[in-house]
């Protein structure tokens, strides 16, 4: 079932929500066939409307319970009122890391457009947290805002 077309965004209301970066909450799917749920985290993020990408800033390394990143299945998920409505937008498909060779100029480009603001929930000086960079082309981007019923 489709949603109603008043609750659905266009893209330029879609573009406008998101700017070029904020927060939300990235969710990765499972790689094996158990049963569970997804590891979601919080994350900031900037988003390119020229190419509808978004970009990440990921912790990597030793401290970090992340599943492994690349080619991963993921769904990312940003919220917030406007003008006291709510308005949501979702985007699926699977992360790619931004150094290689087939997109490294590509993002380059689109990093120059984004603003990815630097989350602080690692307990610790983020100059001591190791960040990569990813990108999210999405496959599925949809974005959905209240719709006010006629009285």
């Amino acid at each position: 079932m489709s949603a109603p077309d008043a609750v659905v965004m266009d893209e330029a209301e879609r573009d406008e929500f998101l700017g070029d970066g904020g927060v939300g909450v990235l969710s990765f799917g499972t790689d094996t066939d158990e049963a569970g749920p997804p590891h979601s985290i919080p994350v900031s993020y900037g988003y390119d409307e020229q190419e509808a990408v978004f970009y990440f800033r990921l912790a990597v390394g030793s401290d970090s319970n992340k599943p492994p990143l690349e080619h991963r299945a993921v769904t990312f998920v940003t919220y917030d009122t406007v003008d006291g409505d709510w308005r949501s937008v979702v985007a699926s498909g699977e992360l790619e890391e931004t150094t290689d060779n087939g997109i490294a100029t590509e993002t380059l480009e689109g990093l120059s457009r984004v603003g990815i603001p630097l989350m602080d929930v690692f307990g610790q000086p983020t100059a001591d947290v190791q960040f990569e960079f990813y990108r999210l082309s999405p496959t599925e981007l949809t974005g959905r805002k209240e719709s006010s019923p006629e009285v």
